[in-house]
């Protein structure tokens, strides 16, 4: 062998070594900022916080990524490719109840390994959304194949309202499993299995019992405002669109530039109404759980039994969510909340928990609502309260009081009960007003 073939030789070696070695850390890097998106959001994860991380410099982190921006829609479009492969393995399972008790389980294993250290935790995907149009539109195309994958777990769809009904299951189901970090680890990891195993009960039974009817009575916006200590009409003002803006594009996207340009006013105007963003996003919160606590109040005033006390609440926060004008404040702007003001958001969010809580075991005592374990059952609750903002579109193809009945009967009845299909106009509540606006069925 000449000295040409051995050189040829050794740098054919060289090379796949080479590769490996950019690979891992590639992957370092990654993981990396995957934590960081996960505690700071997308806009607050820096390339000079990666850097450290990863014992480099931020040039050095450039030359795998020369954009913050491009390092972060690998993180996501890696995340997508893991519940891509998560949903496929579920999907091989032989029926739908099947498929969901299998991708529930996978979650919960994957929340088991991450405690460990085994396994790194998915990336947020909602900050997806904080992303550049370009970047933006290509991850939530993925997303939606992940999402199409979700809803065949039904198929065949045996009519149009089949499918959409099995739309709104889809986006309950991922949407529980979004959720799961945020309460999961406050079981040992020994009660995991357990857990899933009644995460999966409210989801095979729902929370009715046999028999109970859906005729929800509707607290309008103006109601549940009414019954709150009157605000400023600035005030409102700003956490009306901060709120929807923070829905739509995040903690960071709902800029005091952007707040300010949509309403017509000047920064001196916000400022004289709040000292901080963080005064307006923490405001936001603060005013969506008091009024998710006033409807849940109006429902345990009027409702005759905890069922309809429960159904009245979950309706009238749902088209609260659906109209859209001024929504709940989403859940997900909470990883980029500075620490001291996440606290006090999940302790209010806790606390609306625990009074879904309330009507939950009550409501078994007297045999109205389904026996389940009602820590769990809560949760579901408002991870699925919450996330029905992103459906207002799919709302709007339908009359509202169908959209708000397909989709809470993923609460109510579970996701596996076409019952809800020949559900009827709902029926109106003596002596309160009726949410404007809805056409009958």
């Amino acid at each position: 062998m000449g000295d040409g073939d051995q050189t040829e030789t050794r740098e054919t070696q060289r090379k796949p070594r080479s590769r490996a070695r950019f690979e891992l850390k590639r992957e370092a890097i990654l993981d990396a900022a995957a934590d960081l998106i996960n505690l700071h959001g997308a806009r607050g994860a820096t390339l000079q916080e990666v850097a450290k991380a990863v014992g480099l410099n931020t040039t050095s982190v450039t030359y795998y990524f020369r954009r913050k921006e491009l390092l972060a829609a690998a993180v996501f479009e890696r995340s997508l490719d893991r519940l891509k492969t998560m949903v496929g393995e579920a999907a091989a399972e032989g029926d739908a109840r099947a498929r969901v008790a299998r991708f529930i389980r996978l979650h919960i294993e994957l929340r088991a390994k991450v405690i460990r250290g085994t396994e790194k935790p998915l990336v947020v995907l909602s900050d997806i959304r904080t992303l550049d149009e370009d970047l933006r539109r290509a991850l939530l195309a993925r997303y939606l194949e992940v999402f199409n994958s979700v809803r065949a777990f039904w198929a065949p769809h045996a009519s149009d309202d089949h499918r959409e009904l099995c739309t709104a299951r889809a986006h309950m189901l991922l949407e529980v499993v979004f959720w799961l970090p945020v309460w999961l680890a406050r079981y040992a990891i020994n009660d995991f299995g357990r857990v899933g195993r009644r995460i999966g009960a409210v989801l095979e039974e729902g929370l009715a019992v046999p028999g109970a009817k859906w005729a929800p009575v509707f607290y309008g916006e103006d109601q549940i405002r009414a019954a709150m200590p009157p605000q400023d009409a600035a005030a409102e003002n700003f956490l009306r669109v901060a709120t929807r803006l923070i829905n739509e594009s995040g903690y960071r996207g709902a800029s005091v530039l952007r707040i300010v340009e949509e309403l017509n006013v000047t920064k001196g105007s916000f400022y004289h109404h709040l000292d901080a963003k963080d005064d307006l996003v923490l405001e936001c919160f603060r005013q969506s759980y008091k009024r998710v606590a006033v409807g849940q109040w109006l429902a345990h005033r009027d409702g005759g039994n905890e069922w309809e006390r429960l159904t009245w609440a979950i309706a009238s926060l749902l088209d609260i969510q659906f109209r859209a004008e001024w929504p709940l404040t989403r859940t997900t702007a909470l990883q980029a909340l500075p620490a001291q003001l996440r606290a006090e958001v999940v302790r209010r969010s806790d606390r609306i928990a625990l009074r879904f809580m309330g009507t939950l075991v009550d409501g078994a005592r007297e045999g109205s609502l389904n026996s389940v374990d009602p820590m769990i059952a809560s949760q579901l609750i408002l991870s699925t309260l919450n996330s029905a903002f992103d459906l207002k579109g799919w709302a709007a193809r339908m009359p509202r009081e169908k959209a708000i009945a397909f989709y809470a009967s993923t609460l109510a009845n579970g996701l596996f009960d076409d019952a809800v299909l020949g559900m009827q106009r709902a029926a109106v509540g003596d002596g309160v007003e009726r949410v404007r606006g809805i056409e009958p069925l």
